[in-house]
């Protein structure tokens, strides 16, 4: 829009959380305001700590700015605006680029935030709907977005009912729930071990998710924090090589290959018997909340073989394994398919 005046105001329509933020070429981007949150907001007996994707080099942020829409990329460039047909055909370090080459601030959207963002949903009975079934919502078959001519597969940003929100309301955040596989940031499985960029330092500009950086760290069953290929950190295992169900242990029993996966609905994912789940696991959405009864049948995708990056929310074929619980832990960095896509997010 030319008139970026008349965006602003447009925008303001949404509520006030909604904002528009330009990039260091002028170019604006309509974002949603996520004010800082402790574990005890949404996960249930939890404490009141900041969750850290909000802290950054040691630093509580009061609000993390996500994009309202899946993004377009215009310019090598990252961009949130609705009524387009959201970018596909893009892999992990390309996204991390498209958002980072807007400028400080500018970042791929945390798997935490994306988390957040659904166990938020989750409390608020506000589970989100979306495309998960070639324009329309699996279960709710009479809610579609708007499609292109031509387009059999892809849904227009925000073209979807309220209830595709967040919050089931026009000023949330849309279609984290379907349309298309959402790349996000600071997590890795690397031969199964769980890795992630601490705290909220994904969001540096200068921050190195690249496979050989030195920045990842793994978990320990406590939620702390130690180097790689420490013994005893917490992995996805399968049950047995005939058996493909997703579990949480301290080893890897039984590995996968690039010809087959574990899965498991997420709500039934569970550790092996003596391994203690840290709420930090909760918190990035590897794990079900006790106290939510609404994760539905979304699905828990992995491959404990190699580094596999985390794709979130299902996209528009996932039908009965949709929801933005839904997780895919199968490609490698460089995977660029029709169903994945990203979404930038900013911090001040």
């Amino acid at each position: 829009m030319a008139n970026f005046d008349d965006l602003q105001g447009a925008v303001a329509q949404f509520g006030a959380n909604n904002k528009v933020i330009f990039d260091d070429t002028g170019m604006p981007s309509i974002m949603v305001s996520v004010p800082k949150a402790k574990y005890s907001d949404v996960i249930t007996g939890g404490t009141d700590e900041t969750l850290p994707f909000w802290i950054m080099d040691g630093e509580e942020k009061s609000a993390i700015y996500v994009s309202k829409f899946l993004n377009i990329v215009e310019n090598d460039r990252a961009y949130s605006l609705g009524g387009y047909l959201p970018r596909n055909y893009i892999n992990f370090d390309q996204s991390v680029a498209a958002c980072k080459k807007k400028g400080a601030g500018w970042h791929l959207n945390q798997t935490g935030v994306f988390a957040y963002l659904n166990l938020l949903s989750q409390k608020m009975g506000t589970v989100p709907h979306g495309n998960t079934n070639y324009g329309k919502d699996y279960y709710h078959p009479y809610e579609r977005g708007t499609m292109p001519q031509g387009e059999t597969q892809r849904t227009l940003t925000g073209s979807g009912q309220p209830t595709w929100y967040h919050n089931h309301d026009m000023s949330g955040i849309a279609d984290i729930n379907g349309n298309l596989w959402e790349w996000t940031g600071g997590l890795r499985l690397v031969n199964g071990e769980i890795q992630i960029i601490p705290y909220g330092n994904s969001m540096k500009l200068d921050c190195d998710m690249s496979a050989s950086s030195t920045l990842w760290k793994a978990i320990k069953p406590d939620g702390t924090l130690v180097e790689p290929g420490t013994a005893g950190t917490l992995k996805i295992d399968r049950t047995s090589a005939s058996d493909a169900t997703l579990r949480i242990n301290t080893s890897v029993t039984t590995q996968t290959t690039d010809s087959n996966d574990t899965s498991e609905v997420f709500k039934n994912v569970k550790a092996v018997s003596g391994v203690a789940i840290p709420k930090l696991l909760v918190a990035l959405g590897l794990f079900p909340d006790s106290g939510v009864t609404g994760y539905g049948n979304d699905r828990f995708w992995a491959r404990n073989n190699g580094e596999r990056l985390p794709f979130r929310g299902s996209a528009f074929y996932n039908a009965s394994n949709s929801g933005p619980s839904a997780l895919s832990l199968l490609g490698p960095r460089s995977s660029s398919r029709g169903i994945f896509g990203f979404r930038s997010a900013f911090v001040e």
